[in-house]
């Protein structure tokens, strides 16, 4: 019984229509999750979803953990190290707001809307694509990595001048501008990546050359982790497209 409690609420294999039924109701659930997070505010309807949406995870963290050792194949142990997993902790983080276990203080700080963001993450469950993407980052991880100790020890560099060679004070406006290092890094971020929202523009020579340099190598440092990640998925398409063709196939 257990096996077929696991085989349902897996994601469905060809053939199996209670199994893509299940999957259908959980995409549903989550997809349903959301829609009060668009809106300010919380009306008796979306109270209704939210009770009927945590109690469809409830149940489906449940079944999950007590299938866990098929999944994680440790015999007993699974059912310790499971709530323990990435995927576990993923289903728990979206049922606690909807449990009203949460205290006052955190509604303040608006937590437990953003906890409920968490369920977005449970459609990766349910959607290859994405699961191929997740495949090809851990696959190139260390050239994204190599990549991104580049970006930030160039984010810091800049910051670094910036903040040094910029006045804390406009003399044209009077406005404070990088009155603090965090506000050189925010800079520097968002000038590297090419975006520059102009919230913060230098007004020294030195001040703009390194700006226009961090322009320059932003489209760079973006463009060559961008390469590696379509090459990687394309092919990771093509190995999935070919198991499809030829189950037999190792490739």
């Amino acid at each position: 019984m257990r096996k077929k409690i696991f085989d349902i609420i897996e994601k469905s294999k060809k053939g199996n229509g209670i199994s893509l039924t299940y999957d259908i109701l959980m995409v549903i659930a989550i997809t349903a999750s959301i829609i009060p997070l668009m809106f300010v505010e919380v009306n008796m309807t979306f109270r209704i979803i939210e009770r009927i949406t945590v109690t469809f995870f409830i149940i489906d963290y449940l079944l999950r953990w007590f299938t866990a050792d098929y999944r994680l194949e440790k015999k007993g142990w699974s059912f310790v190290i499971y709530p323990f997993t990435g995927w576990a902790l993923v289903d728990i983080l979206s049922i606690l707001p909807g449990l009203n276990i949460l205290g006052k203080g955190f509604k303040i700080f608006r937590t437990t809307r953003l906890m409920r963001i968490m369920r977005l993450f449970k459609f990766i469950r349910y959607t290859d694509k994405i699961q191929v993407l997740g495949k090809v980052i851990r696959k190139e991880k260390g050239v994204l990595l190599t990549v991104l100790g580049i970006a930030v020890f160039y984010v810091f560099l800049t910051a670094l001048i910036m903040f040094n060679a910029e006045p804390h004070v406009n003399p044209e406006t009077g406005a404070t501008t990088f009155e603090d290092f965090f506000d050189a890094l925010y800079w520097a971020t968002v000038t590297l990546t090419t975006v520059g929202y102009g919230d913060m523009i230098p007004v020294t020579d030195i001040g703009r050359l390194v700006s226009m340099l961090s322009s320059l190598f932003g489209v760079a440092i973006i463009a060559l982790p961008s390469g590696v990640i379509t090459a990687s998925y394309l092919e990771e398409l093509r190995a999935e497209k070919a198991k499809k063709e030829d189950p037999d196939s190792k490739e």
